[in-house]
């Protein structure tokens, strides 16, 4: 059986660490170029091309922030140069605070909302309009269950992932006319820099929550991202899948 995601080019925001990290890689495995970009650390991003290039495929990575619109347009049409269009691209990074919402400063609100929302519109349109001229591709977006229930998260956190929620089911609807898929998977707490941002007391309520009684490891999520952007799950488009052990709510 062929791999996946073979000969595929793909692009992964925030790459180096958790979730996206464990995509860039699973990917690679399953026979993609990856790109990607980071924020701090060159030895992570030294690391992850390292990694991807294991798996004999090609890598590029790129410092430069999902909120830098030029940035972002810059590095499009480099990958473009080096590999030809993007087949499938990741939203994935995102940052949170453990806030509550009676004493969260602007400050905080304002680099929550820029990061997780703003970078939607920055990262997607440049490798959007690639995959419009070439009538295919395939778009994921990483939100959370915060944004689908009740849970003790942060406000503007919950708030950002659903406005990505509303991003994927309105994009989808456009992206179709050009032959484009846009789906999301609704992440749960995972074994992450972010998921641990939660503090201590809801991560040991957490076994309580989730019927199979522990955090998710990245590289399972980013297994199943392998599934929902291939060519194997051609019919999925605007969907929202839960992926999170089974909250109980």
């Amino acid at each position: 059986m062929s791999l996946l995601l073979e000969d595929k080019r793909v692009f992964v925001s925030g790459g180096t660490r958790g979730i996206g990290a464990a995509i860039c890689e699973v990917f690679a495995r399953e026979g993609a170029d990856v790109a990607f970009n980071y924020n701090t650390s060159d030895e992570l991003a030294d690391k992850m091309r390292s990694i991807i290039e294991g798996y004999g495929r090609r890598a590029l990575s790129f410092k430069v922030s999902v909120t830098d619109r030029y940035g972002m347009k810059h590095i499009a049409r480099e990958i473009l140069d080096e590999w030809g269009a993007i087949n499938v691209l990741v939203n994935n990074a995102a940052v949170n605070k453990p806030d509550n919402f009676a004493t969260t400063t602007d400050k905080s609100w304002d680099w929550v909302v820029d990061t997780n929302v703003n970078s939607l519109f920055a990262v997607t349109k440049p490798f959007y309009k690639q995959m419009i001229r070439e009538r295919a591709g395939t778009i994921l977006n990483i939100t959370s269950i915060g944004a689908l229930r009740a849970l003790p998260t942060s406000v503007h956190y919950a708030t950002s992932k659903a406005a990505m929620i509303g991003f994927t089911k309105c994009l989808s609807r456009e992206a179709a006319n050009f032959g484009i898929t846009v789906n999301a998977i609704a992440a749960g707490i995972f074994d992450t820099d972010l998921g641990n941002t939660l503090p201590e007391h809801l991560l040991t309520a957490h076994e309580n929550w989730v019927s199979v009684k522990r955090l998710g490891q990245p590289s399972e999520l980013a297994e199943f991202a392998a599934f929902i952007v291939s060519p194997r799950n051609s019919y999925m488009n605007g969907e929202v899948i839960t992926v999170d052990g089974g909250t109980i709510t």
